[in-house]
């Protein structure tokens, strides 16, 4: 670690210093808590344990369960090494996860049991890892991994720098394959400035975890509660009831709501007359209905934004009421172009690319030169997204590119494409044109309009499970509608646009 290099790891060892008594973790599920003197000494200890497998600087680790403390720390002690944590999806399909895993190549990977037997058939085509442990200190057919945190903590860091490699997320499915984004230290650490700037944080805060640590939305809350001083209250799986009761009782003022998080919490709220007015911040992506329900119930506020995993989750933010509709302005560390085709900037009011620099601009994708030479042309990260800024400043969403029409039901990216390829792998579909339409739960649903072979018949559901057995649940439509004709453009194309004109409308 050079003089002007400052890393996750070195965060720990300051909050160490800073907050030593404070509660920096409390694991829900078991009731286990550590401060963060305690962190730092059980970072220490599983860095050295890994250390002893022959982890070194630059190799990958691989990570596949639901948040836990014991993934938190592996991002630790992986920082400790200058190790790259692989978090995995875990509502990902078998060979889905085997691609990841085999296009990052680890040499150890962590389980949850739950997904264990998913791996252990997986074994003979995952070719770099050699040790497979259990992610959690109980359960699971996997070496145990209390060793690994049972030693002295003797530990001599690696030497890395603010730059070095971080974290690997998967992006959605581009040409077929997903992309490995890589994020160094200083990206996280660039995230957690501007979150704790927005949210003025300070110890007495606590922030409820309920995104997954594989999203960068949920590490990125997470680390950035850590660096502000803040306790991690942490749950494995999102329920309701459980959030308003933690909310009400552990006094929690912060979270990330992805559709339909926010409007589950009210509900269950509503239900169980629990008090949730502790809760004075709520990020992510909302109604409008629900977000002016939060901020009317609580009297806090709502903040908006627009980020990718490549910009380090953060590009612009701001609050609802500054401007409804709009993802606010563009944070501190940064600036934000928007271009048309040929690289050159549009007015305010004119709608353009979204194109980004700064220090929370990812380091590129995994082993894919020419794909980071066109995202970085100019210059500049080019991000597919469309949008505009009014006189003011402000960003409003504009939708996506053509080549990277992208749907977001809950937050998840799902690229129209890798539907599609699925779906015409099926006997009885001729064509099919699959896009985003507006859906009450997740904000953005999937639709497929299919046009079927002649004298063919297919039920929409048994499409839809077809669908959901090949690739991530998630990314099966939740709408399915058989046309006789599919459009087509003068070029062969489907006429995407006339499509989804005919076919976009509200969901019944």
């Amino acid at each position: 670690m050079g003089l002007y290099d400052f890393t996750f790891y070195d965060l720990i060892n300051r909050n160490a210093v800073c907050f030593e008594n404070r509660p920096a973790w409390f694991e829900v599920d078991d009731g286990r808590a550590l401060t963060f003197g305690q962190f730092k000494e059980t970072v220490d200890r599983f860095a050295r344990g890994l250390q002893n497998l022959g982890i070194t600087k630059g190799d990958r680790i691989g990570v596949l369960g639901k948040n836990s403390l014991e993934y938190f720390l592996l991002y630790g002690a992986a920082a400790a090494l200058g190790a790259i944590i692989l978090p995995i999806n875990w509502r990902l399909s078998a060979d889905e996860v085997i691609f990841s895993l085999n296009d990052c190549e680890p040499k150890v990977i962590f389980v949850d049991e739950e997904y264990q037997e998913l791996i252990e058939e997986a074994k003979e085509k995952l070719y770099s890892v050699k040790n497979y442990y259990n992610l959690r200190i109980k359960g699971g057919r996997f070496l145990d991994i209390a060793p690994l945190l049972d030693n002295l903590g003797d530990l001599e860091p690696a030497d890395v720098s603010t730059d070095d490699g971080f974290v690997i997320i998967h992006t959605a499915a581009v040409a077929g394959r997903p992309r490995g984004a890589l994020l160094s230290h200083g990206n996280v650490l660039c995230a957690n400035m501007h979150l704790n700037y927005c949210f003025n944080l300070s110890p007495k805060d606590v922030h409820l975890n309920l995104l997954p640590l594989f999203h960068v939305g949920g590490l990125f809350m997470a680390t950035n509660s850590f660096h502000a001083g803040v306790l991690n209250i942490n749950i494995s799986k999102f329920d309701a009831q459980k959030a308003v009761e933690l909310i009400e009782e552990e006094r929690v003022t912060l979270l990330f709501d992805f559709p339909p998080i926010l409007s589950s919490i009210l509900k269950a709220s509503e239900e169980t007359k629990r008090d949730i007015h502790s809760l004075k911040s709520v990020i992510g992506l909302g109604t409008p209905e629900d977000i002016e329900k939060y901020q009317k119930i609580t009297g806090g506020t709502f903040y908006c934004m627009y980020g990718q995993t490549e910009t380090s989750c953060l590009a612009t933010l701001g609050r609802y009421d500054d401007r409804p509709g709009s993802a606010g302005k563009t944070i501190s560390l940064a600036e934000v172009r928007l271009v048309d085709d040929y690289g050159k900037p549009v007015p305010a009011g004119q709608v353009g690319e979204i194109t980004i620099k700064g220090p929370m601009v990812f380091k590129g994708y995994w082993n894919l030169p020419e794909d980071n030479a066109h995202t970085f042309r100019d210059g500049w990260h080019h991000t597919g997204d469309l949008g505009r800024f009014d006189e003011d400043g402000f960003l409003f969403y504009a939708g996506r590119k053509p080549e990277k029409e992208l749907i977001k039901p809950g937050g998840e990216n799902v690229y129209p494409a890798e539907v599609e390829k699925v779906i015409m792998e099926h006997p009885a579909v001729e064509k099919t044109v699959v896009f985003g339409v507006p859906d009450p739960k997740w904000k953005e649903g999937i639709k497929a309009v299919c046009q079927l072979k002649k004298g063919k018949n297919l039920d929409s559901k048994q499409l839809i499970d077809f669908v959901g057995e090949r690739i991530a649940r998630f990314k099966k439509p939740q709408y399915v509608e058989y046309i006789d004709q599919i459009p087509f453009q003068k070029d062969g194309s489907p006429d995407r646009a006339k499509i989804k004109e005919l076919y976009g409308g509200d969901q019944q």
